[in-house]
């Protein structure tokens, strides 16, 4: 078991996903994004929206926007809808998931 280059603590359950960053193949570099799972309808991927907020200039306000990203779902982390994922960024796995869940938490 590795910890696959993060400061993560790898999780208890074991998998023989070929995709999971702990447990097979895929290694993680670049970002790492925290934002609520929206969605877990698909069998190994999950949808997260994160929330930011922009600044108008012209205005001298911000507005809040949201952007979603789909990332894989490993079998050895269990997330539900409304819970805070951590997402680290990988090489493309598929046409539209570039990202793979590495830790998930109850929300506050």
């Amino acid at each position: 078991m590795s910890t696959a280059g993060l400061e993560i603590a790898a999780p208890a359950q074991k998998c023989d996903d070929v995709r999971c960053p702990f447990h097979g193949h895929v290694k993680v570099r670049g970002r790492l994004l925290t934002g609520r799972v929206v969605s877990t309808a698909g069998k190994s991927f999950v949808v997260i929206q994160m929330e930011y907020l922009h600044k108008v200039r012209k205005f001298g306000r911000s507005e809040r926007r949201k952007s979603r990203l789909t990332a894989h779902l490993p079998g050895c982390i269990e997330t539900h809808e409304g819970e805070m994922a951590t997402i680290a960024e990988c090489r493309p796995l598929s046409k539209t998931i570039s990202f793979v869940v590495v830790q998930s938490r109850r929300s506050a």
